[in-house]
């Protein structure tokens, strides 16, 4: 670069290189003494030196420069000039600075004639993308933008580190030589080094800046110091972007598929839009291709995932499972999507559909036993609601003919709350409808409208009264009623009518005070609701089938799930909320019981808890300790011998590296089989964690079923039934996680053979993975 004008600036003295009237510009700014570069001089205070170059030395009408490079700067215990070797040396805590870039060493050379720069010992460059590199020594331009480097170590801003014997930085492209890349620390918290993780050793490392992108030339992957996968023409993006190409493949072992190799590869089509097709290699089944797009627009965002293969099926139906396989293609399509399209209004939906039943479970991509496809618009105003939507269910069941399951549509709601209180009370309307059809089953079509009345007050006594009125009609229409098994759920086929209406009166009463050295709230509660006679079985049970008292709906208007069933008569429901708070320690409890006056049970089997005039008793409790001891229990138990309906208890004890969780669930209602909807259950979760070393981890989990024939007869159980376990090893550290899982499944249906899967999971942070 041709230099035709430069001058140092030390505090408030000016060094300039051109003759004394060339400086009388310059002392319109200076007011102290100037003096010639042509002179050996030596300053022994650390001031701000600056330097500057005019291209082509053309000059403005009034004398100063047209065009100006950005100005360097720099700070340093002691500047030497050799007039001479026309050569300006600074020592002692060198700082450069050039517009966004600096550069600190212990000593920097600058040869005016050559125009190289060599700073020596313990450089640092921070360039203007952010990123940083350390060497003993590098030759730069004066630009400081460009050299080499000897020993490189560079931190990329966006994450990441590279380490060279040898690099190059030419208009900021890093290359190095004989090097390794990195996301892991290299050393701990308290300073002390340490080995990374993982790293990719190369011939060549190439970190261009304007892609944000890492390539290498002989790349291999090392795991704890050892070679583990060659990784030929590899490339991947650093920090928060995204780029195409390879992602780590997936291993795992199974009894029905045997080893599988699974090879991502990865499009960034643009930055709202991208597209992963994954390729499976199987050594007992033909390959299957897999692909996942996601979309982001102006308006929401959906994604389509799909997988297709062929292979040979055991077919699965309601009869049973069939005796030959055969070979068909297999596939499985899942697409989900959400949009607003105005302040109010929104649209959204999903697709969700395999081939046959044991698809899902033979390839290990999800466990559901039902697949929903939904399609909804809604509207949410300040004091309004609308939805028009409508779903369809693909049963996965080995026994649930698909004839059988339903398809709603469409399925429309409405609600209106009024802004202003009538007779001091809130007011709300509902309009509900839907339409029901099955293939090989029982229609139904139904529409209703409601108004709701709620006043809330508190006394000067400090209780909470509420009183509700609600009126509602319904109309409906069922054909092949006779088609549905269950004979309660059936109704009257044609057209049936129902008027109905409830009244309540709620009053709740807090009491606080100090106890247990913390505070505690006791809250008596009592409710009375009447609902005249209505005749529930004239009309079809599409949506109340899963009766169950619980804490949840104990105080509820109508304690029945769904709108098909209201719970009739005049009824008394009472009881006791209690919560206690300590430093470190919560504790809510709840429990409640409720008494009808009159015994009309007709469609209320009396294992749900509400079948005979006075109910069961339910409750829950809720313990939290300190974020180590979590704890809920509910249950039920019968009204007579207190006997256990219900026992349902989730445990979690330990942290978030050490845990164990317990679940338990028993369902003793002693429903007949005629209710396919209620029978008994008993089952038991495990799972846990324990963290053996700083970054080491070992994980298990388990369901086993404890029903028997005796709580359902459908069942060859002897009560003791695995479902499925899993154990693993796992190591997770600031940069990589690793983790070996072994799951065994006991339960065939199908293809989907019972048996062990292996599972190899990698995960290196800033590859994308």
């Amino acid at each position: 670069m041709r230099v035709n004008r430069a001058y140092l600036l030390l505090g408030t003295a000016l060094l300039a290189a051109n003759t004394a009237p060339a400086l009388a510009a310059d002392q319109a700014v200076c007011t102290r003494t100037s003096y010639l570069l042509g002179e050996n001089l030596t300053f022994n205070r650390k001031d701000i030196v600056q330097y500057a170059d005019v291209q082509n030395g053309a000059q403005g009408a009034n004398g100063e420069a047209a065009q100006t490079d950005p100005v360097i700067e720099f700070t340093a215990d002691q500047l030497d000039y050799d007039s001479n070797a026309d050569v300006v040396t600074a020592t002692g805590n060198v700082l450069l600075v050039r517009a966004e870039q600096s550069l600190v060493a212990d000593s920097v050379t600058w040869d005016r004639k050559s125009g190289e720069v060599r700073a020596n010992g313990a450089v640092q460059i921070i360039d203007e993308e952010g990123n940083k590199l350390y060497g003993d020594s590098i030759e730069l331009t004066e630009t400081i933008r460009d050299g080499v480097i000897e020993n490189i170590l560079v931190v990329l801003d966006a994450g990441g580190r590279m380490v060279a014997t040898r690099g190059t930085r030419d208009d900021g492209v890093i290359t190095l030589e004989n090097a390794a890349y990195s996301a892991c620390l290299v050393e701990t918290t308290t300073g002390r080094p340490k080995n990374p993780s993982w790293q990719l050793r190369a011939i060549k490392v190439v970190y261009n800046p304007a892609d944000k992108r890492v390539r290498y030339d002989g790349a291999r992957l090392e795991l704890f110091g050892l070679p583990v996968i060659p990784m030929p023409g590899l490339s991947h993006p650093v920090g928060e972007g995204s780029g195409g190409g390879l992602l780590l493949p997936d291993i795992r072992l199974s009894r029905a598929n045997g080893m599988q190799l699974s090879v991502p590869y990865y499009f960034n089509i643009a930055p709202n839009r991208d597209l992963t097709v994954t390729g499976s290699v199987f050594t007992q089944v033909l390959p299957m291709v897999s692909a996942n797009y996601r979309a982001l627009t102006d308006r929401g965002a959906y994604q389509i995932t799909g997988y297709a293969t062929a292979s040979s099926r055991i077919p699965v139906s309601a009869g049973g499972i069939g005796a030959d396989s055969q070979d068909d293609f297999r596939g499985y399509l899942d697409a989900v999507g959400r949009f607003q399209l105005t302040e109010a209004w929104t649209v959204s939906g999903s697709l969700r559909v395999a081939t046959d039943r044991t698809f899902l479970r033979r390839y290990d991509i999800t466990r559901e036993d039902r697949l929903r496809s939904t399609i909804e618009a809604e509207r949410i105003g300040p004091n309004s609601y609308f939805s028009l939507a409508g779903w369809a269910t693909q049963t996965l069941r080995v026994n649930d003919p698909q004839g059988q399951v339903p398809i709603a549509l469409p399925v429309v709601d409405w609600r209106l709350r009024l802004p202003d209180s009538i007779a001091g009370g809130k007011v709300e309307f509902q309009v509900n409808t839907l339409a029901i059809t099955r293939t090989a089953g029982q229609d139904t079509q139904r529409a209703f409208a409601q108004a709701r009345w709620d006043m809330r007050r508190l006394t000067g006594m400090g209780q909470e009264f509420t009183l509700t009125a609600l009126a509602r009609g319904d109309v409906y229409n069922s054909s092949e009623n006779a088609l549905t098994n269950t004979l309660i759920y059936r109704g009257e086929s044609g057209l049936q009518a129902r008027a109905s209406g409830s009244v309540a009166a709620d009053v709740r009463w807090p009491f606080v005070g100090e106890a247990f050295g913390g505070t505690q709230v006791i809250s008596p509660r009592v409710q009375v609701v009447g609902t005249p006679t209505t005749g529930n079985l004239a009309l079809p049970n599409e949506d109340s089938r899963a009766i169950e008292l619980e804490d949840s709906n104990l105080f509820a208007l109508n304690r029945l799930p769904g709108y098909d069933r209201v719970e009739e008569g005049v009824r008394v429901v009472y009881g006791v909320e209690w919560s206690l708070q300590r430093p470190g320690m919560q504790l809510n409890a709840v429990v409640g019981q409720s008494y009808r006056f009159d015994d009309q049970r007709d469609f209320l089997p009396a294992g749900t808890g509400l079948g005979n005039r006075t109910s069961d008793v339910v409750g829950r409790v809720d313990l939290k300790l300190r974020n180590f001891i979590r704890y809920t229990h509910r249950f039920r138990l019968d009204k007579d011998n207190l006997a256990v309906r219900r026992n349902e208890v989730d445990i979690t004890l330990g942290g978030r590296q050490t845990y164990v969780q317990v679940g338990y669930l028993r369902l003793n209602r002693d429903i007949g089989p005629e209710v396919e909807d209620l029978q008994d259950r008993e089952e038991l979760r495990v799972a846990g964690r324990v963290r053996v070393a700083r970054y080491w981890s070992v994980f298990g989990a388990g369901v086993v079923d404890l029903s028997n024939a005796k709580e359902d007869p459908r069942l060859q159980s002897d009560g003791f039934e695995p479902i499925r376990t899993r154990l693993g090893v796992a190591y997770e550290d600031d940069c990589l996680e690793l983790g070996l899982t072994w799951r065994r499944d006991f339960i065939p249906v199908g293809d989907a053979q019972r048996g062990n899967t292996f599972l190899l999971r990698v995960a290196l942070r800033n590859l994308g993975f």
